[in-house]
This record gives structure tokens, C-alpha cells and sequence, in this order.
């Protein structure tokens, strides 16, 4: 049986001592701040409203997980359901993340299951500038060049 790819709804969960559904109201974007305070013992405050004006943050698969980075060089694994992403890291507030369709989801992680060795599933969005085989639209042609003197 295959190694499913990871999300933030199989990652992050609560600790032994509570109930397996204790964080089942909790939405997936943040799954990551419940489980950050349990792990270190301290608060950490969800992101207040809506960054306006930034770019976007692009899920991808980085050897079987759903992640995304932030601009601090940080990253965590996300939720495909709850399409925001904040930082826990620097605090960067909730982006939008983008992530596949439910169905190019389900073609995606079923093409990464053939390759039998998790940690060489990785995706990217094709859209993502990050994304290292993305290339950015051509420069136009700027014409014939002046004729010399």
C-alpha cells in the first residue's frame, strides 16, 4: 500500500493526551498554529484578516507533502480545503494560497503514487514563479533593429 501524500489535515494533529478529534473544528489553515503552540508550549496568534496587495503563495509537493513557502525562507505543510497560508514563523498574515482543483488534486497525487519512493514526489504548480522550470512569458520581439550609419 502506497504512502499517501501528506496535508495538513494528516499532519497536524492533536497531541496523545487529547481526543484523536479534538481539533476537528479547527480549519486546516489553522491546523498549524494548534499544533506549534502544543509543540512549544506557548501562544501563537492567528493572523489577523487578509493580506491585500502581495502575491499569492503556490501549494506544491515537496517530497510527499502539500507545502507552502513563505517569504521568510520558512514553510509547513497546508491544507488543499482552506486555500490561506500564514506564517507562524515571521507572522506573515493569511495569503492566498493557491492549490489545485479537487480533481487535478486527485490526478496529481495519484500520478506522484507510481513513484514507490516518498521522499522523490514532488510537484509544482506551473504557474508558480518559483517553480524552477517556469518560464516567464517571452520578451515581445522589439523589431528591426536602426540601420547603421
Amino acid at each position: 500500500m502506497a504512502i499517501a501524500v501528506v496535508r495538513a489535515e494528516t499532519y497536524y494533529l492533536p497531541p496523545p493526551r487529547l481526543p484523536q478529534d479534538a481539533w476537528a473544528d479547527v480549519p486546516g489553515a489553522e491546523l498549524i498554529y494548534r499544533w506549534i503552540e502544543e509543540r512549544m508550549g506557548r501562544r501563537v496568534p492567528l493572523p489577523e484578516g487578509t493580506l491585500d496587495g502581495v502575491p499569492p503563495v503556490y501549494a506544491r509537493v515537496n517530497q510527499n507533502r502539500w507545502l507552502a513557502d513563505c517569504v521568510c525562507g520558512s514553510a509547513a505543510i497546508v491544507s488543499l480545503v482552506d486555500p490561506r497560508w500564514g506564517c507562524t514563523q515571521c507572522g506573515y498574515g493569511w495569503a492566498t494560497l493557491v492549490v489545485p482543483t479537487a480533481e487535478e488534486t486527485a490526478v496529481i497525487e495519484a500520478e506522484l503514487l507510481t513513484i514507490p519512493q516518498p521522499h522523490l514526489r514532488n510537484w509544482w504548480n506551473p504557474l508558480d514563479p518559483n517553480n524552477p522550470d517556469w518560464q516567464a512569458e517571452p520578451a515581445p520581439d522589439p523589431g528591426p533593429l536602426s540601420e547603421p550609419v
